[in-house]
């Protein structure tokens, strides 16, 4: 059981007092944290690409390589690189050059983009969406696989018999399908045999688990092996070292996101009592002190079949102080406990079946 860390790199205004931090301030405290979650002992950090003011991370691979060398173990991942409006080549090479310089730990989560900021920025037509990331999606599989490239599609230019470099150390530079809930998505990643991360940030978790079927299912027919398959959550949380103090931390930063999206996108107000609900068992908000955010994605491994589970830490604004500590927390108090309780689950599930 995998667990790390996800960020969008918020640059929102601070609930409390307005303000609104740099963006080369904010670049610089997540490279602190990804270094934390690895000297704590997470397995993953992903940063998402976005290309709007309230996010600072435009190039994922550019930050994940600031933290690289200063980094032994943890899994450096985009979450999600928008492959529809990205040239596929050199979304390959900057995460080959991330491979080389961490060693091997570099990972791709290509998605197609619930923001669609970088579309009209790169001069692409939202009309053509499904298309973008399924045309994309394959030169980017055929550069992993293959040293030179032959290549013709619809929206970019053909490649002829051409080298892409640099080679990256893992053979093949992991990519993973990103998914916020649709069906499309999670056959294409089956199909392919390709992992699938799941955005889980609202409703229960559990409704999930037909999908994670799904996929398994997908992949089987199509000819891979299914148990050798991970599947991600990705959900919004918090913890810190009693409840209340998480709860009263995470919800105005929380409320104040999801607020500026739901004017954006014409979801409903977002009010404590969604918050509160979220926060409980079967809800998607994993915010609490240790043993609650434990209990709660042990909660997923067994109903949903998750294998890798990402807390998206912060939402919003919220003093690097804080996130700091909840990294730690999620590191040296819910890891390992979550990791113990799923090995003598599976093993005593192994000895039943047996």
């Amino acid at each position: 059981m995998e667990i790390g860390i996800s960020t969008f790199v918020e640059t929102t205004p601070d609930v409390q007092t307005g303000k609104v931090i740099s963006h080369a301030q904010r670049l610089r405290e997540v490279v602190e944290e990804i270094i934390l979650a690895d000297q704590v002992g997470l397995d993953v950090f992903g940063v998402g690409e976005h290309h709007r003011e309230d996010f600072a991370a435009s190039s994922p691979a550019v930050v994940l390589a600031a933290a690289a060398p200063q980094t032994k173990k943890i899994r450096l991942t985009s979450a999600v690189t928008v492959l529809s409006s990205a040239d596929p080549v050199r979304v390959f090479q900057d995460f080959a050059t991330l491979d080389g310089i961490s060693n091997g730990r570099a990972e791709i989560m290509a998605g197609r983009g619930s923001f669609i900021e970088s579309f009209p920025l790169f001069g692409y037509d939202l009309k053509d969406y499904d298309q973008l990331f399924e045309e994309k999606l394959d030169l980017l599989l055929q550069l992993t696989q293959s040293e030179k490239v032959n290549w013709k599609g619809k929206f970019r230019p053909a490649i002829h018999n051409l080298g892409v470099y640099p080679r990256p150390v893992q053979n093949p530079l992991p990519v993973w399908i990103g998914s916020g809930g649709n069906a499309q998505s999670v056959v294409r990643a089956g199909l392919l045999g390709l992992p699938l991360v799941l955005a889980i940030i609202g409703g229960s978790p559990r409704h999930f688990a037909p999908l994670v079927k799904l996929y398994k299912k997908t992949a089987a027919k199509a000819g891979h092996d299914p148990s050798k398959l991970p599947v991600a959550s990705h959900s919004h949380g918090f913890i810190a070292e009693d409840t209340q103090t998480a709860a009263e931390k995470f919800f105005p930063p929380t409320q104040y996101v999801m607020n500026v999206l739901g004017r954006e996108r014409g979801w409903g107000y977002y009010d404590r009592s969604t918050f509160d609900q979220a926060r409980s068992l079967e809800g998607a908000l994993y915010v609490g002190d240790p043993d609650t955010v434990a209990e709660k994605i042990i909660h997923i491994r067994k109903h949903v079949g998750i294998t890798r589970f990402m807390l998206h830490v912060p939402v919003g604004t919220m003093p690097h102080e804080d996130v700091m500590n909840a990294i730690r927390l999620l590191g040296t108090e819910v890891a390992p406990r979550v990791r113990e309780e799923v090995s003598k689950w599976e093993t005593e599930e192994n000895s039943f079946m047996e």
